[in-house]
């Protein structure tokens, strides 16, 4: 395979398969995947069903900037002092809610960890070491089979000095960007760094 950026891409077929797709596209998913799991992981994980889960999302809820619009967005029309009395945890809300109250405080925690890039940035900078990433071939089940490569396979590494840019350029939806990025990620690989420039996903560590 040259290494030339398959700029004949889907030429013998591997086009087939949606799920073939350019190193920008897979690293700008696997980027949002871990904008996900920051907000999911690092999120309250007592159930809002719960009294320590409830106080926990009205303390979020009504200590930070936003949380009184969530609220209402959510569909809460309760009364300052029946707020300040589930955040004491005097009085429980009815089912739809405790509902409303999980909704708005995961889309407020959403918001605001999206709304600071600097937090995706230190994640996947990791003090210095990086973020490892895993890079899945192209499907070739879909690729006539006389132009298969039999010697592709995943490969993983440790990748440092990319994120403050690739954030960047996700938080831009700079596609370009994102495909000067993985470039210098494929570099990484060898003399055969040009089999990867279209893959089937892209996976991160973080």
């Amino acid at each position: 395979m040259s290494t030339d950026g398959w700029k004949n891409f889907g030429r013998y077929g591997a086009d087939r398969d949606p799920g073939n797709v350019h190193g920008k596209i897979a690293l700008g998913r696997a980027l949002e995947d871990a904008v996900e799991r920051m907000i999911l992981e690092g999120g309250i994980k007592s159930p809002a069903t719960t009294r320590r889960g409830l106080k926990a999302r009205m303390n979020y809820l009504t200590t930070h900037k936003g949380g009184a619009q969530a609220l209402a967005d959510a569909g809460i029309t309760a009364n300052p002092a029946t707020i300040r009395a589930w955040r004491k945890g005097t009085q429980r809300p009815r089912p739809a809610n405790l509902e409303a109250i999980d909704t708005a405080y995961w889309n407020l925690r959403a918001h605001n960890v999206l709304a600071n890039p600097a937090l995706l940035k230190a994640h996947l900078n990791n003090g210095g070491r990086g973020t490892r990433i895993e890079i899945h071939p192209i499907n070739q089940d879909v690729v006539e089979e006389p132009r298969r490569r039999d010697n592709l396979r995943v490969r993983s590494f440790q990748a440092r000095y990319i994120w403050d840019d690739a954030v960047d350029a996700l938080t831009a939806g700079d596609a370009d960007k994102l495909a000067e990025i993985w470039d210098d990620v494929i570099s990484e690989l060898d003399s055969d760094y040009g089999a990867y420039q279209y893959v089937s996903s892209v996976g991160l560590g973080a």
